[in-house]
């Protein structure tokens, strides 16, 4: 199957493995990348740029295929050496960054210099035809649906997707609710030129997390998640556990930032995935783990998702237009 994205990124299949903290690593990346879908090292999970050298190097060893990294520009108390990891980037040689967060003229500038390809990851339509306009190649539409941050215009896929396809000149993938076939014909239908999948893929084999908290994915349905920092004007979306209810219930009596800091500190979340204790902190979860029922190799999950949706294509849509040109002919 091919599409503008496809064609652009030298892909296989018109999927791509998000950004994801503490999740995009090697392993997952490299899984991906020789199943012939796009994975995405996440750039901050690793401590120090020189780490993330070392994790570069280490998925390529594992792949000889396509692969790239994703950087995330978020405000923070201690902003992380962003300079330094873009400039790790391309000294290792990436030719593929997915790009996210505030205003990131200045990254893709610089990537844009050393020939990188750049996917950057928006919630809105404006923030879209901002990032076109700054110059990068393909924009990641994330829908209300999505793990992680939805922005705050909570506008589903079905009404984003086809909306950004309307304005937008640029490839595009669209972001959040995503995880079989069937989604995957509907977002070229809405106008995307394939689909980026997060949750889906942290419930894989090779994904570098417990199989208790993959055990939970499997196990919860779209009703299990919760949407925090909403009085901060920060939503995310993350998996309701006890924690983000505890946070939900702070938040509606007013607490700040400052209250709740302990409760959602990013080393928490990373426990949960260590430890397999899904209420041991905050963690990442879309509604699509309502359409996630099992633990495949990203292997499996890829080549499920095209033979589905070709299927999809090939018999359920063309025997709808077959039918009704025999009528027609009658």
């Amino acid at each position: 199957m091919k599409t503008r994205f496809t064609e652009l990124f030298g892909i296989e299949h018109p999927i791509v493995q998000g950004g994801m903290q503490w999740v995009g690593r090697a392993e997952l990346v490299a899984a991906v990348a020789n199943a012939g879908a796009l994975g995405l090292i996440t750039a901050l999970t690793q401590p120090t740029p020189e780490d993330l050298t070392k994790e570069i190097a280490r998925c390529r060893d594992l792949t000889d295929k396509p692969f790239g990294v994703n950087l995330t520009i978020l405000p923070a108390i201690k902003p992380p050496p962003y300079a330094e990891y873009r400039q790790a980037i391309i000294e290792a040689g990436i030719k593929i960054v997915e790009t996210a967060g505030n205003k990131p003229q200045e990254h893709v500038t610089e990537f844009k210099k050393h020939g990188v390809k750049i996917v950057h990851k928006c919630t809105s339509v404006r923030h879209g035809l901002s990032a076109e306009r700054m110059g990068v190649d393909a924009l990641s539409i994330d829908g209300f649906e999505c793990a992680g941050h939805p922005g705050e215009d909570d506008t589903p896929g079905l009404i984003l997707i086809p909306a950004a396809a309307d304005k937008i000149k640029i490839p595009m993938i669209a972001s959040g609710g995503f995880a079989d076939g069937r989604g995957l014909v509907a977002a070229l239908a809405l106008g995307a030129e394939g689909i980026n999948m997060g949750t889906r893929f942290m419930c894989t084999r090779e994904s570098p997390i417990h199989q208790l908290v993959k055990e939970r994915i499997v196990a919860n349905d779209e009703r299990e998640t919760e949407l925090i920092f909403r009085t901060m004007r920060n939503t995310s979306r993350v998996a309701k556990n006890a924690i983000s209810s505890k946070v939900v219930a702070m938040e509606k009596e007013g607490a700040k930032f400052e209250d709740v800091r302990e409760l959602v500190a990013g080393v928490r979340g990373k426990q949960v995935y260590a430890t397999g204790d899904a209420d041991e902190g905050i963690w990442s979860a879309g509604q699509v783990q309502g359409l996630i029922h099992d633990i495949p190799t990203c292997a499996e999950l890829v080549s499920r998702i095209m033979r589905d949706a070709e299927a999809i294509i090939r018999d359920r849509l063309e025997g709808m237009l077959s039918g009704a040109r025999r009528q027609a002919a009658e």
